[in-house]
Parts: C-alpha cells; structure tokens; sequence
C-alpha cells in the first residue's frame, strides 16, 4: 500500500495548523510548527491569494492528511456518505470519526492515528471481543473496544492512557479506564469533532 515517506510536519507546515502527528512531540518546543509555522519550500513565506478551488483543495488536503487516507480511500468514503441519507458534509464526519483506527485513538489507546492504524493493523485491538485488523472498519453504537489481554499492561499504552487525559473524550465514547476498553455510547455528530473543518468546501470540491 502507498505510504508517505517525507517529514509529517511538513503537512502540519502546508495546512497552517497542528495537525498532531507525532503525539507528546506536539505539545512540546521541539514540534516543527512552533519554530516555523509558515508553510514549507522556498516561497513557502510569499504565498499570495489563493482560488476557491485551492480553499478547496486544500481543506480536503487537510482533511484526508488528518484521518490517514489515501485519495481512492476518502473519494470511497465521501461517495458512501453522498449516498446516505442527510447531509452529506456532516455524513462524511460521522462516517470518518466511525474508523476504527480514530476511535482507538480518541479514546487515548494511540498517541496518534498513525499510531493507532498500527496497533489496529497489528492485532492489538478487539471489537466485541473478537480481533479486527482493518483500520476503516465501521463501529456501531453499542460496540465496544479493547485492548488485547496480552498487550494490556505495555508501558507505551499505559502511557499514551495517561498524556490523553490533556484530551476530553468525546460524548459518543465512553471509557473504563482499568479494563482499557471503550464503548460506543451513540453515533458521532458533527459537533464531536474537535477539527475544525469546513465540510461544505470538500462536498463543492467533489461536487464539480
């Protein structure tokens, strides 16, 4: 599968804000976007006035960096939510913050979803009491999620358990701490995001 390989605070650079890829680092003097904020390359200073089509382009650009996907990935997932019934901007959200690997990490499992998508891919993770290694798998209200018996008592997730208290947990997750394991309580909405994202620029993106 393609990967990108460059520096990810060069993404945090292009799209003007944190986008949180590198966990702890983030928060720290030594996150990238503290020391240069303006974006990378050599007019990366000079930039002038941008298009509607590059507002666009680069709130989707943001959008699918944050999340983890692949273009053919997010094209799927916003073709599912013009399909479903609603709106299809606040459909899109639900249907990425419904991933398996953000909820790994909005419940604080995971530093990062990058992180996350690992433990996922890698077996970490249980869904209903049964492994699931698929990052974009969808949950469902009532489903809960775990952390493997045998990983449960790893110091980097005890850790990373302990730096997500700085992040309150969204109102469709609900957490037992001791055990590691999360339910979800109802589907997310559009105001459980913490992202600021403008939607409707990527649903006239697409719409073109």
């Amino acid at each position: 599968m393609a990967r990108y390989l460059e520096s990810v605070c060069k993404m945090c650079r292009r799209e003007g804000m944190k986008l949180f890829f590198k966990a702890d680092r983030c928060y720290t003097d030594k996150c990238a976007f503290e020391r240069r904020s303006y974006a990378p390359g050599q007019h990366g200073q000079g930039r002038g006035k941008v298009s509607e089509y590059a507002l666009q382009l680069r709130e989707k650009q943001k959008v699918k960096r944050v999340y983890g996907l692949l273009e053919s990935q997010f094209k799927g997932t916003f073709r599912d939510a013009d399909r479903a019934k609603g709106i299809t901007g606040e459909n899109l959200v639900t249907l990425l913050e419904r991933r398996l690997d953000n909820a790994v990490y909005r419940l604080g499992f995971a530093g990062s979803r990058a992180e996350s998508r690992m433990m996922v891919t890698h077996g970490y993770i249980r869904v209903n009491g049964r492994k699931v290694d698929i990052p974009s798998f969808r949950l469902k209200t009532n489903d809960f999620v775990e952390i493997a018996e045998k990983k449960k008592k790893e110091e980097r997730i005890l850790a990373n358990i302990k730096s997500a208290e700085r992040h309150p947990l969204p109102e469709w997750l609900s957490l037992d701490k001791d055990a590691l394991k999360g339910t979800v309580t109802r589907l997310p909405r559009r105001d459980d995001t913490t992202l600021p994202m403008h939607e409707q620029l990527i649903v006239e993106l697409y719409s073109k």
